[in-house]
């Protein structure tokens, strides 16, 4: 196999991987609560990436401050965004959490311009407002079906939020050395204990069911999307960055394809529109970026 050939394979099953999370995590919510979902979905990435890199690869273990970063990574990136999305996919279809999450790029450049302090560019503004039409356009039919709430969106794109703030803070601390699998271990765990009280104080016992829905949907949740998409997106990044943004604009047709398919969820005319202002909102962001490039763009995808 040649290195073209395999470019486009670690692209195209990215592509598909990525936004598959939102269909598994409406397979899981149907026969469990959020919390309940997340929760053991962190444990079970956690352990895997923690076994691989202690044990395996007898990487060294996090010291001093890097607890502290850990710490406030995981809960910005586990807590707070999987928490707040775990919750919203209660009240969306798969369709729209795809679309969100493949818009996730787009947060990340606009919210970089006022942690970092940097003046926010325009096609950075523009794209963020092109995307936010293409979710509502897309959600606009489905509320009124009670398909998707005004509460289940906007716990949506809040999430994407706090996302972009954990992806943010991460580029921005010094991890000396620390090898990635290691970081993305333990703050999943972290992040996962964080949430470890919530999940008991709500848990209601016949409301989950532990049955082969809920186990296929967790286990792709934590292996497939939470650990080999993040690996196959940084190598792509490692072989060009610019080209490997070019592979986000197949996510939102892969994850709709995908719900369609699995979850039998609606495409209309609005899904169509929605999608290309998403895609629209992508290719904006994208070459904006190429003007406006950020030290961080490597790890836009960290779980």
């Amino acid at each position: 196999m040649n290195s073209k050939q395999s470019w486009l394979i670690t692209g195209l099953i990215f592509a598909i991987l990525w936004p598959s999370a939102s269909t598994a995590t409406k397979l899981a919510l149907t026969e469990a609560q959020p919390l309940v979902v997340a929760v053991c979905r962190f444990g079970i990435a956690a352990a895997i990436m923690l076994f691989i890199s202690h044990v395996i690869l007898r990487k060294r273990l996090p010291q001093r401050s890097e607890w502290k970063q850990l710490a406030i990574y995981g809960l910005l990136n586990i807590s707070v965004y999987l928490g707040m999305y775990v919750i919203a996919m209660k009240e969306v279809t798969a369709s729209v959490g795809a679309l969100t999450v493949a818009a996730s790029p787009v947060f990340i450049s606009f919210l970089s311009f006022f942690l970092l302090k940097k003046p926010i560019s325009f096609p950075i503004l523009l794209a963020l407002l092109v995307c936010i039409s293409g979710f509502v356009v897309v959600a606009w039919p489905l509320i009124g079906e009670a398909a998707v709430t005004v509460r289940g969106l906007t716990l949506l794109i809040l999430s994407m939020f706090s996302y972009s703030v954990g992806t943010i803070y991460f580029s921005s601390k010094k991890w000396e050395g620390l090898h990635l699998l290691t970081i993305n271990g333990w703050q999943t765990l972290l992040g996962g204990l964080f949430l470890l009280p919530f999940m008991f104080i709500t848990y209601k016992k016949e409301a989950n069911h532990f049955d082969h829905d809920f186990w296929i949907g967790t286990t792709w949740l934590a292996i497939p999307v939470s650990i080999v998409a993040v690996l196959l997106w940084l190598k792509l990044i490692k072989q060009d960055a610019v080209k490997a943004g070019l592979w986000l604009f197949l996510c939102p047709i892969f994850g709709i394809l995908i719900a369609a398919i699995l979850l039998k969820d609606k495409v209309s005319a609005y899904t169509v529109v929605g999608v290309t202002l998403v895609l629209t909102g992508l290719g904006i962001s994208h070459y904006g970026k190429r003007k406006f490039r950020m030290p961080f763009s490597r790890y836009i995808f960290r779980d």
